[in-house]
Order: C-alpha cells, then sequence, then structure tokens
C-alpha cells in the first residue's frame, strides 16, 4: 500500500522541469508584489477582495443563492471601482515595479517596547511645547497598523532615532524639510519632509491651514495619530479617525499618545492570551 510519501513521490515524477520552473517564476512573482504593497493601503484592499472571494465560494457551496447572486453582480463592478478608486495606490505600485530591483526591499524594524515608545512620546511632547511656544509650525506623524510607505517614499530617508532636538530643528523655518511632515515609525524617525494627502471635507473652520487639513487627510485614509503645531497661533493639534482636537498642552497630548498606546497594548495582550491558551 502506498504511503503519503509515494504519493508525492509520485506527483514530483509526473512534473516535468518546465512545470517546476513555471510554479517557482508564480512563487517568486506572488512574493515580490506581496513585499510591493505590504507598505501600502493596497494590502488592505487586498485582504478586502480575499475575503470577499471566500464569502463568494463558501455561499456557493452552502447554496445560498441569494448571496451568491449579490456577491457576483458586487464583485463585476467592483472590478471598475477598484481601479478607479485606486488609481494613485495602482499607479504608485507600477512606478515602484518599474523602479524594482533585487534586493531593493527595506525593511525597517521597529522597536515597539514600552520604554521605547514612552521616551518617544516624551520627546514628541517636548518638541511640541517648544515650537508651540516659539510658533514653529510642525506635522509629525505616527504610524499605526496601516503602512505609509506610499507617503513615506515622497519625503528623505533619516532613519534616526526620535528626540525632542532633531524634531525642532527639522521644522526649523526656511530649511529644506521644514514644510513636510516627519513619519515615526516605532522608535524611529523614518522620513522628513513627506507629502500628506489634504482632506476633501469642506466643513471645516477656515481658520484651519494647509498642515491641519493635511493631518486630517492622512488620519481619514489611515489609523496613523498625526501631531500638528499651527505656525500662526502656536497651538497644538492632535488628528486620529478624521477628527481633530484642538489647543493641548505639553502634558494632554502626552497623556492622550499614551492612552491610546495603552489601548493598543491591552489588545495585544489579549491576542497573546488566546494564543498562549491555544498552544496549551
Amino acid at each position: 500500500m502506498d504511503t503519503f510519501f509515494d504519493y508525492i513521490l509520485k506527483f514530483f515524477h509526473l512534473l516535468r522541469i518546465s512545470d517546476i520552473i513555471d510554479i517557482l517564476i508564480v512563487a517568486v512573482i506572488f512574493y515580490y508584489l506581496i513585499n510591493l504593497i505590504r507598505e501600502t493601503r493596497a494590502m488592505q484592499l487586498v485582504k478586502g477582495i480575499v475575503f470577499l472571494f471566500v464569502v463568494f465560494f463558501l455561499s456557493q457551496w452552502l447554496k445560498l443563492n441569494a448571496l451568491n447572486f449579490i456577491l457576483g453582480g458586487a464583485m463585476q463592478i467592483g472590478a471598475f471601482a477598484v481601479i478607479v478608486i485606486f488609481q494613485p495606490e495602482l499607479r504608485n505600485l507600477l512606478e515602484r515595479m518599474g523602479r524594482f530591483k533585487v534586493g531593493n526591499i527595506i525593511d525597517f524594524a521597529a522597536d515597539n517596547s514600552e520604554e521605547n515608545i514612552s521616551r518617544v512620546i516624551d520627546s514628541i511632547s517636548i518638541a511640541a511645547e517648544n515650537m508651540s511656544k516659539s510658533k514653529i509650525g510642525a506635522l509629525i506623524v505616527l504610524e499605526q497598523s496601516t503602512p505609509l510607505g506610499e507617503f513615506i517614499s515622497t519625503g528623505t530617508m533619516l532613519d534616526a532615532n526620535v528626540s525632542s532636538s532633531l524634531l525642532e530643528n527639522i521644522f526649523v523655518p526656511n530649511t529644506p524639510l521644514h514644510d513636510g511632515a516627519v513619519i515615526i515609525r516605532g522608535s524611529k524617525i523614518i522620513t522628513a519632509g513627506c507629502l500628506l494627502p489634504l482632506t476633501a471635507n469642506n466643513n471645516l473652520s477656515h481658520d484651519l491651514g494647509t498642515r491641519h487639513r493635511a493631518a486630517i487627510g492622512l488620519s481619514e485614509v489611515t489609523d496613523a495619530i498625526v501631531i500638528v503645531v499651527s505656525e500662526e497661533t502656536g497651538k497644538i493639534s492632535i488628528a486620529r479617525n478624521g477628527s481633530l482636537t484642538r489647543n493641548l498642552s505639553r502634558e494632554s497630548l502626552a497623556k492622550a499618545l499614551k492612552k491610546i498606546v495603552s489601548r493598543k497594548n491591552e489588545a495585544n495582550q489579549k491576542i497573546d492570551k488566546i494564543m498562549f491558551w491555544r498552544s496549551k
């Protein structure tokens, strides 16, 4: 009686060299495509499409005809909607594919220990307070679970440890990087001088400038936390989930950031507990 390994050997014997090469090429293409999109919002789109396909085939298998019909129609229309809605991301992806070189994938290691995050928050709060007193405009982005690779690529790479003095120097008026945004991942300033998308919300207060609109715009399309220091008034604001909280002090800014981080850590601890019990 044939064993499982015998079946595997027979399968490989049936394969031609051209089939093996074909499989390897397809695997490599998928690998590099995933690496290209994993730093963009397009990765979330891919996850959504995969989920939609899974539900579609499950409804087909379970003979849920009404749901299957609706999903089938939605997928046909959705193919065109995806191209229109995500045109900038698709264009960016194709441009990156054109510039791609083997071994050119950058993977920044983020140190998200509690001690480092606390140090980062304190540094940002001190820098924000100092710039507020001097009325120096600033735009500081804290990356969360949504990758910001497409925005990181618009700035100047730094990959430096976060410090209040470095943040203040970046935003000194009339310097090359002061008009853009700083993006922080973990305890590192990844880039400076980045361009962010402006919000399309026309109901905002007229006294909000470009920095505030860019902060709100990014927070609408990602889960990033954006700190803004107004150049006109010196007021500190924080944008998250499309809303803006204004007139913060150094203490209230640090408290708000630490509260967000503590919630995130609590969620991670719950996941760790679930994984621990499953492994027992």
